[in-house]
């Protein structure tokens, strides 16, 4: 499974350094080539010279060493890489990943690598369970990121709890994993739509909502790490694709957004309409910005084009479709309405009442709903994790 596979090792400061040997030598001995990068940290654990011996390349842990005039050009590690794995992760790495400093060799590669990083956190219990560490890991995982959660047991403080790295066999049976279902959707058309629609009022104010785009982001990726043909269709948002696989397509408005969806549809093999798409704007757009000249104002609204259920309408046998609901009350029974008005194969529930749920957040809590209205629960997640479940599903109730 690793053979040919080309694999960036990271390793930071932490105890657990010594199983990075052990990682790389299993990657090596099923046929991975592995280059390590290093943080100065990591250093005071394990040599650059176990490492390189046990991998057959040099190892970087620094941008230039000046006595030779030579230079580590950290974008070309970046592409090079069909995978990158950092094992053991710190919790100041961990930080440093979250907020997008870039003051070592390592945190550069993974800022320029375009391929899947695998994370695997190691740290003293306290340390692990804290609220900050915990919203890194968060927002990490909403970016895209695969954690490893790390192990209980006996910690390097003599104290015993959840913190310890996973041992290396376990981590080189989640990258196995990995490639072992990059091929699953290979040669399947997969459409998704995501985040906000903006419906002008005049040429400085719209019409719009509060969704971030995430959970569409993160289904893209998920559906494009297991080989689909994958085009995202995005409404206004600020999130970075990591998969150089997905084509994106950026529109403001429903019209905008419609057009596009209806030109897709008949070559798509799955659609998932993640947006939150705007069900009104005005019927007038104003040329030039509007003054406030009284104490009112009153805007005249039309319906937008129901995406959903003119493609819904088209739907061939063969083609999955699926929507999401968002919900206040009655959600169950509103979202098996929705499903059956727009033709729906299932329908991911998820309701504002739920905490960590919603827009904005990293995290969600779903329910996905089957056209026979048979309700399958999941737990409050990183995103990233419900587009797993939600690709999962589909892997085991459709013939895909």
């Amino acid at each position: 499974m690793f053979e040919g596979r080309k694999i960036v090792l990271g390793i930071t400061g932490s105890i657990a350094a010594y199983k990075a040997a052990l990682l790389a030598r299993l990657l090596v001995k099923a046929g991975a080539e592995v280059k390590v990068v290093m943080t100065s940290s990591a250093l005071d654990f394990i040599t650059p010279l176990t490492m390189s011996t046990l991998t057959g390349n040099p190892v970087h842990h620094q941008f230039s060493k000046a006595d030779e005039g030579t230079w580590t050009n950290h974008v070309e590690l970046g592409l090079w890489a069909d995978l990158m794995v950092i094992a053991p992760l710190s919790a100041n790495t961990i930080s440093k990943l979250a907020n997008g400093t870039c003051d070592n060799l390592l945190l550069a590669v993974y800022l320029s690598a375009r391929c899947p990083v695998f994370l695997a956190p190691a740290m003293d219990l306290d340390m692990f369970a804290h609220e900050g560490t915990q919203h890194n890991l968060n927002l990490l995982q909403s970016r895209g990121n695969r954690i490893i959660e790390p192990e209980t047991g006996l910690l390097a403080s003599g104290l015993s709890g959840k913190g310890r790295m996973a041992e290396p066999e376990v981590i080189v049976s989640k990258l196995s994993e990995h490639f072992e279902t990059g091929t699953r959707f290979k040669g399947k058309k997969v459409m998704i739509t995501a985040g906000p629609t903006h419906e002008p009022i005049d040429p400085v104010r719209f019409i719009g909502n509060h969704s971030s785009g995430k959970m569409g982001y993160a289904l893209a990726e998920v559906f494009a790490n297991r080989g689909a043909d994958v085009h995202l269709i995005s409404g206004p948002v600020n999130i970075k694709i990591k998969n150089p696989q997905i084509r994106v397509t950026r529109v403001t408005t429903a019209d905008e957004m419609n057009m596009v969806c209806l030109d897709d549809f008949a070559n798509t093999d799955i659609t998932l309409l993640a947006a939150a798409v705007a069900d009104y704007k005005p019927e007038n757009v104003a040329s030039e910005k509007i003054k406030k000249t009284g104490d009112n104002l009153t805007l005249k609204l039309m319906k937008t084009p129901d995406i959903a259920a003119g493609l819904g309408k088209q739907k061939k046998n063969k083609q999955i479709l699926a929507g999401f609901a968002l919900e206040t009350e009655h959600e169950v029974s509103n979202a098996i309405q929705k499903l059956e008005r727009k033709n729906f194969d299932f329908i991911v529930l998820n309701s504002l009442k739920d905490a960590g749920a919603g827009f904005g957040f990293d995290t969600n809590k779903v329910q996905i709903i089957n056209r026979e209205g048979k309700i399958f629960p999941y737990e409050l997640k990183g995103k990233s994790d419900v587009a797993t479940d939600i690709v999962q599903y589909i892997e085991a109730n459709f013939n895909v």
